[in-house]
């Protein structure tokens, strides 16, 4: 474990607080990067493990055994009097709902790409997703001090990917060249401060400042006058701007005030080089930090309404408003039970108080129910602290802008809204990916089943990118994530955290049956065996309907053959034997039923009698009959680079898939809509990644049931068999 020093970081008001998301993908080294700022900072006292999610932002051991990070941690730092919270988000895609939540609580997200692998389609991605919503950006290039790195190669790409608001402002003086390269320095080329690493660097003391050598400057200084032209144009400082026209000489704190409207106003994006692991760059991406994010009070607030719908106005990041506060996370504790980070946006939080808790829902699947609405609950508020790493530390009230851990609030679900019972707020909800990847689990053992509905409850509650549903058709209980490692590490948790061992098997997809052509058949449930039997005949014509029809019971019956309170009772029949299937047990649908002819018994008929009647003459018909077997056929639409379209048409092909429209999507992508069978993409999520290089995403809704291919048909017949 990472000591931590004893202070706790703490503001005064919003204007001290800066809420900075770290994002980037996953190897670029943002949870090493944190735990650097924090040694810069003298928030710890010496560095624990550097791999990413066994370091000092770890809150629970399913991070250090999935040997990732799979949380969103928050880590604050005083740099002067103003507090930074770092909110390090996970880079796997598998984690990309608890990355939403970071963005959420943040007033900035600060990109952190290595200098070794530059810009992937994801992040790419990402940085669209933060533009739509007007989130300030700048961008960390990590592992500057590797031989192989190019910083000016990095920066290049960056500009290519994010656009041409993106400028080096911090560059790296190196030496030599191959394998004999060098980081010897870094060069502000703002402050024109140089920062000699020559002795080899450290997180311990900070670097000397001098002159920057002149070959450096001559190297970098068009880029200087780029940056400062950028800087000066997107901040519409006139007075500036006409100085430099002049040619007269920049005060760089005018420089830098300008640099940080430009970066609040979302349209300019500056990069600094880092080596994390030698401390280079770091002391000064400290000092930016607070200078270049806006504070809590420069970022539009979210959108709130009451709970009735109708929208309030006028809230701001003010301590004296109106409890505003929004659930990003939850957690269980095995000692204090559920934790909360919670991001105050108005108002002031205070311990052992009151609370109007309004959810939004979360879809379980559990018990048939698609949503849960919770509206109107009010909850005491357990005690307030600032997280620390794996630590804590309580604190007596939280302000707006700030962001702390609640305790004993065992209602609260992530998105949850949390404000005064006598003027409750509902903030509207960020969008939580939909996972497309099930998988089938069950309980390992009898003392595990008691536990195993709950505990998934309290899985998906933490986690809204998860969901759970009972199949009502093959009655298994299915997990859907977004990947393979979601899957993991969810039930990691069950076992570790819930003590519920689970086992997990391959979704069945629910196939139907029909009749490919009119047959008849007759039920005859006759039975004597002392006192009243059972007497029930009844004959039937079956003809097939077209897809979705369902059941069409027809009475013909004629001269009361079978008396008119025993025909509903033959169609219940033929209904719950539809329901059954037949040989195979897959459910028969889409039939026209026409009761023709039968007999009665006036003593032994019956309601039952009949019931089993109807059975009977539905089994005889399909004895005598062609059964066809139908596969689910979902509407599939996915969205990927353009540069993927002609791998993932192809793929779609592979899958039996039929595309029936491609259109091209803003930022050079293209959606695809096709029909594919649910047999061929029960891990599509997984093979999407791989096929567009994590560029594509996909949504998945029933269309219809269809017939399935003999081929296919005969493949699962022999893998039935060979289990």
């Amino acid at each position: 474990m990472v000591d931590r020093a004893v202070a706790v970081p703490r503001a005064a008001r919003p204007q001290d607080i800066r809420n900075i998301a770290l994002v980037g993908p996953t190897g670029a080294g943002k949870t090493s990067l944190v735990e650097a700022l924090l040694l810069a900072a003298g928030e710890i006292k010496r560095p624990g493990r550097v791999e990413e999610g066994t370091t000092v932002s770890d809150h629970d051991e399913v991070e250090v055994r999935q040997k990732r990070s799979v949380h969103l941690t928050v880590n604050p730092v005083m740099v002067g009097d103003v507090k930074v919270n770092l909110l390090d988000t996970p880079g796997y895609a598998d984690f990309i709902g608890a990355m939403r939540a970071g963005l959420r609580g943040a007033d900035a997200a600060l990109f952190v790409i290595s200098a070794l692998d530059g810009v992937d389609g994801r992040t790419r991605m990402l940085w669209e997703e933060c533009a739509a919503i007007g989130m300030p950006r700048a961008v960390a290039v990590t592992k500057i001090d590797h031989p192989r790195a190019d910083f000016d190669e990095v920066v290049a790409q960056c500009q290519e990917a994010f656009g041409s608001g993106v400028h080096a402002a911090y560059v790296p003086a190196v030496e030599g060249s191959g394998d004999q390269r060098e980081l010897v320095g870094l060069w502000g080329l703002v402050s024109e401060r140089y920062y000699d690493y020559s002795d080899g660097g450290g997180l311990e003391s900070a670097p000397a400042s001098c002159p920057a050598p002149d070959w450096l400057r001559e190297q970098a200084g068009p880029l200087r006058e780029t940056l400062i032209e950028e800087v000066i144009t997107e901040s519409e400082d006139e007075a500036l701007m006409e100085r430099y026209m002049e040619g007269g000489e920049l005060d760089p704190d005018l420089l830098i005030a300008d640099l940080k409207k430009a970066v609040a106003a979302g349209g300019f994006h500056p990069v600094l080089a880092l080596s994390p692991t030698r401390g280079v760059g770091v002391r000064e991406l400290l000092r930016e930090l607070p200078l270049s994010c806006p504070d809590p009070t420069r970022r539009p607030f979210p959108s709130v309404n009451r709970p009735d719908g109708r929208p309030v106005e006028g809230l701001s990041c003010d301590p004296a408003g109106p409890l505003v506060a929004e659930v990003l996370s939850t957690t269980s504790d095995p000692y204090v039970g559920r934790v909360s980070l919670v991001r105050v946006f108005s108002g002031t939080l205070v311990p052992d108080v009151d609370v109007h808790l309004h959810g939004h829902g979360v879809r379980t699947g559990l018990g048939n129910s698609d949503e849960l609405d919770r509206s109107g609950d009010e909850e005491r508020l357990g005690s307030l602290s600032v997280p620390l790493g794996r630590q804590t530390s309580p604190v007596g009230e939280v302000i707006a802008g700030d962001l702390c851990l609640v305790s004993k609030l065992p209602a609260a679900r992530t998105g949850d809204t949390l404000s005064a019972p006598e003027l409750p707020f509902r903030v509207s909800p960020w969008h939580f990916p939909d996972p497309m990847m099930p998988v089938a689990i069950r309980a390992a053992s009898a003392s595990d089943e008691d536990k195993l509905s709950q505990s998934v409850s309290r899985l998906v509650a933490e986690d809204p990118s998860l969901r759970v549903r009972i199949n009502p058709e093959t009655h298994q209980m299915v997990l859907w994530s977004l990947g393979e490692a979601h899957l993991d590490a969810a039930l990691d948790r069950l076992e570790h955290r819930y003590g519920v061992r689970v086992e997990t098997e391959e979704v069945r997809i629910p196939l139907r049956e029909t009749f490919t052509g009119p047959s008849q058949g007759m039920g005859r449930n006759v039975k004597q065996s002392g006192g009243h039997g059972e007497f029930g005949v009844c004959r039937i014509r079956v003809e097939p309907l077209e897809s979705g029809a369902g059941l069409e019971f027809v009475d013909k019956v004629v001269g009361g053959v079978v008396p008119r309170q025993y025909v509903p009772s033959v169609e219940k029949g033929v209904r719950a034997q539809m329901a059954d299937g037949v040989d195979d047990g897959h459910p028969l649908v889409d039939l026209r039923v026409t009761l023709y002819d039968g007999k009665a018994h006036s003593v032994d008929s019956s309601d039952m009698a009949f019931q089993k009647a109807g059975r009977l003459a539905l089994r005889d018909a399909a004895s005598t009959s062609e059964l066809a077997v139908l596969e689910p056929v979902d509407t599939v639409t996915v969205e990927v680079d353009d540069a993927y379209l002609g791998a993932v048409l192809s793929d779609l092909s592979a899958r039996r898939g039929r595309v029936v429209g491609t259109e091209t999507a803003p930022g050079g992508r293209v959606v695809i809509r096709a029909e594919v069978p649910e047999l061929e993409i029960v891990r599509y999520a997984v093979e999407l990644r791989s096929v567009s290089h994590g560029t594509g995403v996909f949504s998945r809704d029933y269309l219809r049931h269809e017939r399935l291919p003999e081929q296919v048909e005969r493949r699962l017949t022999k893998e039935r068999a060979a289990h």
